[in-house]
């Protein structure tokens, strides 16, 4: 394709060869440093890889040019000693995020950093080709001309869907998707790797691999991560510029991500790792049913609580909306035990405040009624702002590569 030539194409295959162990610990850490770099003592250290060891991984990353020297730092004794970085522009990865109504695609170095993007609208429910059509020409536009080596694409959207195989099955309101393999289609039409995962996987994966800055947001229940870029940048390059992959740092263990846009589904991260379950379908949160007499729901049900939450932000009430997506975030929290809840999605971006305040209050009550002594989880709004999912599908090629995001 027009966008890789020789030397980077290379490089990327270089790339995607390094998936051992021992040099995914490298470059992970590599990642972590960041400009500042960190020195081979150091990363044998960190690792407990021996000194040779490092030196032969790190040799190979240099000469495949993924890592660079960046200085000396001076040592307790001895000569100072060298110290290493990672080359952001060495790979990159490209999410697409195909919500029902449009589709954002993101092109982000190896540190997770934006440095690209493009938002139009879609019809998911065109057709099959119409859309992998238009998903792949919007990819095309974005790498026009970059001439950057690329590991893939990462794609995010409406579950339910067989993420091992790239099979969806019957997204809620499609039902005409049962079946097709987009991952082999994509991959197909486009040349390049393509992993699909949904939307709520991809955007929990994204945070997670970040880290925990959510936690500065502010005290209580409250906090707003802002958003990463503008939230209409239509059929162009992001002229911010790069940005950085939400500011966050430090890891993430233990939490939910809720994403309530045209749906409901949640992400799930339990012990730092994305659970999918053992079908690849965990997550589907949006269609629990808490009202047996309820409306009917997209997915065939009644009383599921996307139905309920849509249907009360439909009639204007924002604040029912939140208490009932509360009571689907008390399950989770009492279920798995988590230590944080992150709301995210168009919906929510729209009246944040009310939702956080409104299940932050579920929450705060279910700890008073059991006796919880260190009180509520808290809530935050999740980092990323519009373009978050489709971060986070970029991490879903990128994240494997430093040792994360791996089932």
């Amino acid at each position: 394709m027009a966008y890789v030539n020789r030397t980077n194409a290379e490089s990327g295959a270089n790339l995607l060869a390094l998936r051992s162990h021992n040099a995914a610990l490298v470059l992970d850490l590599l990642r972590t440093a960041g400009e500042g770099g960190i020195s081979r003592l150091e990363l044998a250290e960190r690792t407990g890889l021996t000194p040779q060891a490092v030196s032969k991984i790190t040799a190979r990353l240099r000469a495949d040019g993924l890592v660079a020297e960046a200085g000396r730092r001076a040592s307790t004794g001895g000569k100072p000693r060298t110290v290493l970085r990672l080359v952001p522009e060495a790979g990159h990865a490209v999410g697409l995020h195909l919500d029902r109504d449009e589709v954002t695609v993101v092109l982000c170095d190896l540190t997770g950093a934006v440095v690209a993007e493009r938002r139009v609208p879609l019809d998911l429910g065109a057709g099959a080709e119409a859309v992998v059509e238009s998903a792949a020409g919007e990819v095309e536009a974005l790498l026009a001309g970059a001439g950057v080596s690329v590991l893939g694409v990462g794609v995010a959207l409406p579950g339910p869907l067989d993420h091992a195989r790239g099979v969806l099955h019957r997204v809620t309101g499609f039902p005409e998707w049962d079946g097709f393999p987009l991952r082999d289609a994509l991959a197909g039409r486009l040349g390049v790797p393509v992993v699909v995962d949904k939307d709520t996987n991809a955007a929990a994966l994204g945070i997670a691999v970040v880290g925990s800055g959510v936690g500065a947001l502010g005290g209580g229940a409250s906090g707003s991560a802002g958003s990463s870029g503008p939230a209409g940048s239509s059929g162009a390059s992001d002229p911010s510029g790069p940005s950085g992959p939400s500011g966050l740092s430090g890891p993430l263990e233990s939490f939910a991500y809720l994403h309530l846009g045209t749906g409901l589904g949640a992400g799930l991260v339990i012990g730092g790792g994305v659970h999918r379950g053992a079908r690849t379908g965990a997550g589907e949160f949006g269609h629990q049913v808490i009202q047996l007499d309820g409306p009917p729901c997209g997915c065939g049900n009644r009383g599921c609580i996307e139905a309920l939450c849509l249907a009360a932000v439909d009639r204007g009430a924002v604040g029912e909306a939140a208490r009932v997506l509360g009571v689907g975030a008390a399950n989770l929290v009492g279920l798995l035990d988590i230590d944080l809840v992150l709301l995210g999605g168009r919906t929510v971006a729209a009246h944040e405040d009310a939702f956080v305040r409104g299940v932050g209050a579920v929450l705060e009550e279910r700890a008073r009624l059991e006796g919880v002594d260190d009180g509520a989880i808290p809530v935050r709004v999740a980092p990323g702002g519009a373009r978050g999912v489709a971060e986070g599908a970029a991490q879903l090629l990128l994240a494997p590569l430093f040792g994360r995001g791996e089932d």
